[in-house]
């Protein structure tokens, strides 16, 4: 109710202003582990379980013919990451980066990245997924990097915002 109170009164504006002042982002620094995580589970519900829904349910016909159908679960992934890949040379951010205000950078120039080095990048991601080593690497980094990042030589990092 609070909410609704400094909307009629027009103090909405004033409280908006703090609460940006008072984030703890600097730009261009690289994102936590959490808010990558946080980033890759919105991505999976806004990305992945459609394209799972629409397989499982429209194309097969139902839960059991999708676990028996290996090939399903192969093209299920490679539409994840062509979708995946897509946002990040055309942006930089998939839906959850966006959410969290976090880009996806080439180390060099700090531009997004080229459509080649985007799906080497998604390919060590799901080389990342597989060993555990990869999704643990950034919790014990200072520099936040995942394995596929080490590699690729891209970073995760916070954007500036913009204020009106």
């Amino acid at each position: 109710m609070a909410r609704w109170r400094d909307t009629k009164k027009g103090n909405i504006k004033q409280k908006h202003k703090t609460s940006e002042k008072n984030t703890n982002s600097i730009p261009n620094q690289s994102a936590s582990a959490l808010f990558r995580l946080k980033a890759f589970i919105t991505d999976m519900f806004m990305i992945m379980m459609p394209i799972m829904y629409i397989t499982t349910y429209i194309i097969l016909d139902g839960k059991d013919s999708f676990q028996g159908n290996e090939f399903a679960h192969w093209i299920t992934m490679a539409l994840y990451g062509a979708i995946t890949i897509t946002f990040w040379v055309k942006k930089g951010q998939t839906p959850g980066f966006k959410a969290y205000d976090l880009v996806l950078v080439d180390d060099k120039n700090k531009q997004t990245l080229s459509v080649i080095h985007a799906t080497l990048r998604y390919v060590m991601f799901i080389i990342s997924a597989i060993s555990i080593i990869g999704v643990i690497l950034p919790f014990f980094r200072k520099d936040n990097k995942t394995f596929q990042d080490l590699v690729m030589g891209t970073s995760v990092i916070i954007q500036e915002r913009k204020t009106n």
